[in-house]
């Protein structure tokens, strides 16, 4: 895998940063999506730089579909191809669905599910022209299962359309050597969920214990890896058992 490009969305923070700095060991080149976590992306970059590896760190809102293509004409411009999409973006909240407001109700779908769309749009003609690429996204470990969520209501719909869209995109772009991949986590120690809550969880899960970043990286390197060049379409459940 050396000497590949990867664009990695949310790379500043939890499971995206710990698949960049992954890759950056494995010889691949990295760009970094941010939107707000500046400091944090400019340290990632610095440590990947710092191990003799090349990084690059982005300021984007790829919720606006100008800028998601402007974001990868960038990284194409500096690097010469995108070689790796990996959508670690991806925020929720939790609120009472007759509670939620309109607003939070459209960010779920605008930060969830349109940004994986615009960019793989984005991405897509020049790993046709390579008859090369790697798309994958972040899913809910039981999304497919459509569940009544409470809530999470519209943030658990923004992930079943994940699956539905990874479908999709894997069935157009497999002619041209492009597979496209859903990873979905339960419970797993991010940094986004106070380790209480975590712990809470543990009981629940089959496997006995909350998964680790680790856990994730090593699911984005297996889709990644020439042994799973096969492998489209996918949603592989990341989760100890719960969800299933």
């Amino acid at each position: 895998m050396a000497e590949r490009v990867a664009l990695i969305t949310g790379g500043a923070r939890g499971i995206g940063r710990g698949v960049a700095l992954e890759l950056a060991k494995e010889g691949w080149i990295v760009a970094i999506c941010y939107r707000t976590s500046q400091r944090d992306a400019e340290k990632v970059k610095q440590t990947i730089e710092g191990q003799g590896g090349k990084a690059l760190t982005i300021r984007c809102d790829v919720s606006k579909p100008d800028e998601a293509t402007r974001l990868v004409r960038q990284v194409e411009e500096t690097y010469g191809r995108i070689d790796a999409l990996i959508n670690g973006a991806g925020p929720y909240h939790r609120v009472p669905l007759l509670e939620e407001t309109p607003e939070g109700w459209s960010a779920m779908f605008t930060n969830n599910l349109d940004p994986i769309f615009y960019l793989a749009k984005a991405v897509a003609p020049g790993m046709q022209t390579r008859k090369y690429g790697r798309i994958i996204s972040f899913g809910m470990a039981n999304a497919d299962k459509m569940e009544a969520q409470p809530h999470v209501t519209a943030h658990y719909i923004a992930k079943t359309g994940v699956l539905i869209l990874t479908r999709t995109l894997a069935k157009v772009l497999a002619p041209h050597g492009i597979t496209v991949n859903t990873i979905s986590p339960g419970f797993v120690d991010s940094g986004s969920a106070p380790p209480e809550e975590l712990a809470g969880m543990a009981k629940k899960i089959p496997a006995g214990y909350i998964g680790g970043v680790q856990d994730a990286v090593q699911a984005v390197r297996y889709f990644l890896s020439d042994e799973a060049s096969y492998v489209t379409g996918a949603n592989l459940h990341l989760s100890g058992g719960w969800g299933i």
